[in-house]
């Protein structure tokens, strides 16, 4: 709770903080986007990565339907690997339910190979002695292929 200090009392005075319940629901599919998502949704489904080169020659993975440095119909789709490099990550020592593992993990931007933009996924290291800043992981896919980012279940160390 947020203490607040006021010059008439010695004592703190606490403030009440206001919460509310809100869910983040759905995620995109290939139903619900363009034809770049789709393409990349398709191509998860067949345990490949593929990003998208924008007008300034950089790799974007995932890549997004629109992006304002983008040239219409100047779009290549090229395939990145399935491993990387860790930029940065943090730890959950205690899960939500409705986070991808149940058990502790990292939330860590992954670059991959032949990306130049990293992204966020989970990272399924054993334990936080394993993480750190510049690690290789790899891509560990869900037992079934999905046209979704759920065809990614998590990353592990390489």
């Amino acid at each position: 709770m947020p203490v607040r200090f006021t010059p008439e009392r010695a004592e703190p005075a606490v403030a009440e903080v206001l919460s509310a319940p809100y869910a983040i629901e759905g995620s995109p599919t290939p139903a619900a986007s363009g034809p770049v998502l789709e393409r990349f949704f398709t191509s998860l489904g067949q345990r490949r990565i593929e990003g998208i080169v924008g007008a300034d020659g950089m790799v974007i993975v995932p890549p997004q339907e629109y992006e304002p440095r983008h040239q219409p119909g100047a779009h290549r789709v090229p395939r990145v690997a399935d491993e990387g490099v860790v930029t940065t990550w943090g730890w959950i020592s205690e899960p939500l339910t409705a986070q991808p593992l149940q058990h502790p993990f990292a939330w860590a931007l992954v670059q991959l190979d032949g990306a130049d933009v990293p992204f966020l996924h989970a990272v399924d290291a054993g334990d936080e002695s394993k993480m750190s800043t510049g690690m290789r992981v790899k891509v560990r896919w869900a037992a079934e292929p999905v046209d979704d980012f759920a065809a990614i279940e998590c990353f592990e160390p390489a």
